[in-house]
């Protein structure tokens, strides 16, 4: 039931067919993606330069996983300092959804290498 709800948000958003644009433009069919219940994780490169962008589904809010951070000082996304939450009233502004994914794309969650 979870990974139907957060396949419906994830297409009802547009932020899937974002994901998979960038994957097809800007990095050429080289991300892959991880799918979970909830979660899905875009994931590009090897090793040194692995990177993702951590995408959790919590209800109809989509929420973005970032390394711990201090608080946020604005409003838009919510924050708690882990993760960047977009409830269905702030993902319904695509622009403004495809504006903050430009940013996680061009600073993504670096992984630590498993060597």
């Amino acid at each position: 039931m979870k990974r139907e709800n957060a396949k419906r948000v994830l297409r009802d958003s547009g932020l899937a067919e974002m994901l998979q644009s960038i994957n097809k433009n800007l990095l050429k069919g080289r991300g892959w993606f991880e799918e979970y219940d909830s979660t899905v994780l875009f994931k590009w490169g090897t090793g040194y330069t692995r990177r993702h962008i951590w995408v959790d589904v919590d209800g109809t809010s989509i929420r973005f996983r970032l390394t711990q951070h201090r608080k946020c000082l604005n409003s838009i996304p919510l924050c708690d300092g882990e993760y960047h939450t977009f409830t269905s009233q702030l993902w319904a502004n695509r622009a403004l959804l495809q504006m903050e994914l430009k940013k996680y794309y061009d600073k993504p969650v670096a992984e630590t290498s498993s060597d």
